[in-house]
């Protein structure tokens, strides 16, 4: 036996290795509860796990957290209280239609902490197209699987008397229709909704229902089970009535694997647009989690009505309109990355954001910067100029756009009667004067100001597009250059200015808030996505604008919080990273990392974008170093680890960095791009070469037309920084002043 025993262990192996290995698809990697180890005080992504459709009207996720809480799910919680259809986009804007369904044994029990039962991450699984948990005090496996608008449950009871809750939450009223049929409205919400507001939904059971005492906002109904016994539910809800709530079970075709299945296609038809190959698989996994993050917002609140045409209700009107409607983002985050990330890889879907721009327009007056679903009062600037402007500049079509144009123009020179974030707040000083000034009571001026320059340059340059006069389109090519206005010489900072001319003092480059925007003068003084050879020669050109970058990283990480009274956690996460005054836990200076390309020394751009997101990133519970902030954050990655990066939405260019991968494929609709960088790894970060298309490319730039109907990238990386490589003035990206 001992001599057999080499040979059978062998042989063993030999079987093991030609067994056939499952292939991994995109969708397998991705981990929801990616960024859910989340606080008030430290945000690791501020994350849910969404089940959802891409874009899809509702979302599921389990409930930890109590009804109306922000931070609805934590990975370091121990109880589940429901499992919750939510439409929240961040825990600070919070939730609205939500209402939630758990399946008890202990009782009849309507409270959701009497309710609320032990689960362990251990047996809970989570995808995007399926979720499941073990709730231990009530010994039932919970299970559910999402369309667009509905939603398929799986409910494994033990034996004996068993309950179903569902809650509309306060306000809400859901009754027994029948024996296997429950219904109801939630009006939970916290904004954004006209007067008349109710999310309708209907939950059918195969099992027939016992009718329990109720409550108006909370339905109870019991079950005799066997262990075992599965009771399954279609559940499907409509902003439009209960009709069309009804209508929407049509969605759930087949049994629960059926439409896991469909689910479970969906995301890998949607994720499988870009195809990367690495060793290491947490490269994998951080990479598809967060393509799946960019993945989820603006959501679609559009349905598909009796007459089979394409309706929405209207946050705006309160009435029901036709076509397309998207929201729950902030432009002031996501303009930057997620929505060029659409227009790149997934064009149709950008066309339809571009028609429900249309009808927020035409439904309200004016374009959203925050949505959540319709007009929040939140953050700064004007950027759905910068949403309109890039998407018609790369070729996406079949909208009004003269809409559009009527509404940026609009928005540039008025502000919404009742949601001051909507248009330009202290649009008449910055008309007159060139900048909004600090001491007229409008906060964060320095950011609205630098904002509203970028935002004029987008709209100059959709005008040149359309075609409109020159007499047009000369007062918005001026007021590009309105940064100018808070450039404070003394400092060579971004500042606030006052009424009179004069800059605020004293300054401090520390100071968070006040003439900034969540950060200080250190992250938004790079706010001038548009000129950055403008903004260089203001800082006295290459050299001191790279040393001043330099400055940024390697100064400790000490913030001035007097405007806030205490320390945000957007500063808390700036000093735990390791990397200076660099924030990239916020938006405003996710960018700054490529602006070396601008003064010849792209290799430090190379160098700190592979450092960010070796360092920044991971596929784990606290896998983000600040809010993900409706796909932003995450569409940095996807962007930077394909190698190239949208510094100035609207110039059609991409900033080049050091890809992560050594093969990325974007299956583009008008052609592949193949991206190849043999030999990467950890320390060959540096970018010797880059073919284009077989030919030599020496720019530190890639442009859109070059990519969008194919193309084939080759990178040569080293260990060294290639000093060489980009130097001259046809090698920087777009600049105004150039």
């Amino acid at each position: 036996m001992k001599r057999l025993l080499p040979l059978i262990l062998a042989l063993g192996a030999l079987f093991s290795c030609a067994a056939p290995t499952p292939t991994a698809e995109p969708v397998d990697y991705v981990n929801p509860l990616a960024g859910t180890l989340s606080t008030f005080r430290l945000s690791t992504g501020n994350t849910y796990p969404a089940v959802a459709v891409p874009w899809g009207a509702h979302f599921w996720t389990p409930q930890t957290g109590v009804n109306g809480d922000g931070w609805t799910y934590r990975y370091d919680a121990t109880h589940i209280r429901g499992l919750k259809q939510t439409h929240q986009p961040s825990p600070w804007i919070n939730d609205y239609g939500a209402f939630s369904l758990m399946p008890v044994t202990t009782g009849p029990v309507y409270d959701q902490e009497g309710r609320a039962s032990w689960f362990s991450h251990k047996a809970e699984t989570a995808t995007p197209y399926y979720y499941s948990v073990y709730l231990a005090d009530h010994d039932v496996t919970a299970e559910l699987t999402p369309t667009a608008h509905a939603a398929a449950f799986r409910l494994t009871y033990p034996e004996g008397q068993s309950y179903l809750v569902v809650d509309a939450f306060e306000g809400g009223q859901v009754a027994l229709v029948d024996a296997h049929t429950l219904a109801g409205y939630t009006v939970h919400n916290h904004g954004g909704v006209a007067e008349g507001f109710r999310n309708w939904f209907i939950v059918r059971s195969d099992t027939p229902f016992e009718a329990c005492p109720a409550r108006e906002d909370v339905a109870l109904v019991g079950f005799r089970t066997l262990r075992g016994q599965q009771v399954n539910l279609q559940v499907a809800s409509s902003f439009i009535s209960a009709e069309q709530a009804e209508r929407n079970l049509q969605e759930l075709q087949g049994g629960f694997d059926q439409v896991k299945n469909a689910a479970r296609e969906q995301w890998n038809a949607t994720l499988g647009r870009i195809e990367v190959q690495d060793q290491n698989l947490d490269h994998l996994r951080t990479f598809y989690s967060c393509l799946y993050r960019a993945l989820l917002f603006p959501r679609d609140l559009s349905e598909v009505d009796a007459a089979g045409e394409r309706v929405h209700y209207s946050p705006h009107s309160g009435r029901i309109e036709k076509g397309y409607f998207f929201t729950d983002t902030g432009f002031w985050d996501t303009f930057r990355a997620l929505f060029p990330l659409m227009n790149l890889v997934y064009p149709e879907t950008s066309a339809r954001v571009q028609e429900g721009l249309v009808n927020d327009y035409l439904e309200s007056g004016f374009l959203p910067e925050w949505a959540s679903p319709g007009h929040r009062n939140c953050m700064v600037g004007n950027n759905s100029a910068s949403v309109v402007a890039d998407a018609y500049l790369k070729g996406i079509r079949g909208h009004d756009v003269e809409k559009l144009w009527e509404a940026v123009t609009r928005g540039a020179h008025s502000v919404h009667p009742s949601v001051p974030s909507s248009g330009r707040l202290g649009w008449e000083y910055y008309d007159s004067l060139g900048y909004v000034p600090c001491d007229v009571g409008i906060r964060e001026n320095a950011a609205r100001t630098l904002e509203y320059a970028y935002d004029d340059w987008c709209i100059w340059r959709l005008g040149q597009a359309l075609g409109k006069p020159e007499e047009a389109l000369a007062p918005y090519r001026k007021a590009a250059l309105n940064y100018r206005q808070v450039f404070d010489p003394a400092h060579r900072l971004m500042n606030g200015r006052r009424a009179d001319g004069h800059f605020s003092r004293p300054f401090s480059p520390l100071k968070w808030g006040g003439d900034f925007t969540e950060g200080n003068a250190l992250h938004y003084t790079w706010s001038v996505f548009h000129d950055v050879q403008g903004l260089m020669d203001l800082m006295g050109g290459e050299e001191a604008f790279a040393a001043r970058l330099d400055t940024v990283f390697v100064m400790p990480p000490k913030y001035d919080d007097s405007y806030y009274g205490g320390p945000i956690h957007e500063i808390i996460e700036m000093t735990v990273m390791g990397m200076g005054n660099y924030a990239h836990g916020n938006q405003p200076i996710q960018h700054m990392l490529y602006l070396y390309d601008w003064c010849s020394q792209p290799w430090k751009t190379q160098a700190r974008v592979r450092e960010v997101m070796e360092k920044f990133y991971g596929p784990w519970a606290d896998g983000y170093c600040g809010d993900e902030d409706n796909g932003q954050t995450s569409a940095w990655y996807v962007f930077s680890a394909l190698g190239f990066y949208p510094v100035c939405p609207g110039s059609g260019e991409y900033a080049l960095g050091s890809p992560l991968f050594e093969k990325a494929m974007l299956h583009l609709p008008g052609g592949d791009v193949r991206i190849e960088a043999p030999g990467n790894g950890p320390e060959n970060v540096y970018v010797e070469k880059l073919t284009l298309n077989g030919r030599p490319w020496t720019r530190n730039y890639l442009r859109h037309e070059d990519l969008v109907n194919g193309a084939r990238l080759r990178f040569t990386l080293s260990k060294k920084p290639s000093r060489n490589r980009g130097l001259g003035k046809a090698d920087k990206p777009y600049s105004l002043s150039d």
